[in-house]
């Protein structure tokens, strides 16, 4: 989020634990379980009284809990589901009811290819991203007319907490899986996540930003 700040946006920041302590003036931190409706409302309700209005909105809350289905267990499914699909309904849900009143806003949902293809070990976490792609289109076909965005973002495989027990050889076997032969980095994901933010006739679309190919159908 540090690029948008540095873009001169007003940012808010929210994380499950305690907030960090943000040295920069426009970027405020605070915490929030989006599976907690009434924690949601509260902040997107001290962000408006803060700020006097809501321009973006990004869903990035995300987890994982992988398991073959046979062996997986119902809260580890339902704690993916609740994370992934339920806080960024409630988070968006929160903000689309202001970007309306002020015609102009943008949702952007952090999905993941593994939502448009699959993953063996992943049901729960595939699931939760691909009804998020479907969340995405259809809110974008319900608030359209006032002006009001939404678009999901395929960030690519990020060397994130979500990957910090693979191995090098499992790396390297997700480098390869890229027509490129490299994974996606940080950097770059942030610059377009700034520059989609700020796109005015784009809406109910989905963006891959890493170089494996899925098949059209």
């Amino acid at each position: 989020m540090d690029e948008f700040a540095v873009q001169g946006w007003q940012v808010i920041a929210a994380s499950h634990g305690a907030p960090p302590d943000w040295a920069a003036g426009n970027i405020w931190g605070v915490q929030m379980d989006v599976t907690d409706r009434a924690r949601v409302a509260t902040v997107f309700d001290e962000a408006l009284q803060r700020f006097g209005r809501l321009d973006v909105l990004i869903n990035n809350a995300g987890i994982a809990r992988d398991g073959l289905v046979p062996q997986l267990s119902l809260d580890d499914w339902q704690q993916v589901i609740d994370v992934n699909l339920k806080g960024a309904f409630l988070c968006a849900q929160a903000a689309v009811r202001p970007m309306m009143r002020q015609r102009d806003g943008h949702i952007i949902n952090i999905a993941s290819f593994g939502g448009r293809v699959g993953r063996a070990g992943q049901s729960n976490y595939a699931a939760s991203k691909a009804a998020l792609l479907g969340l995405t289109q259809s809110l974008a076909k319900e608030v359209g007319s006032r002006d009001v965005r939404v678009n999901a973002v395929l960030p690519g495989f990020l060397r994130t907490k979500l990957v910090g027990e693979l191995t090098e050889e499992q790396l390297t076997q997700h480098c390869a899986a890229n027509a490129l032969g490299r994974l996606n980095e940080f950097g770059e994901v942030v610059r377009f996540l700034v520059f989609l933010a700020g796109m005015k006739n784009v809406s109910g679309q989905l963006f891959q930003l890493d170089s494996r190919i899925a098949p059209w159908t």
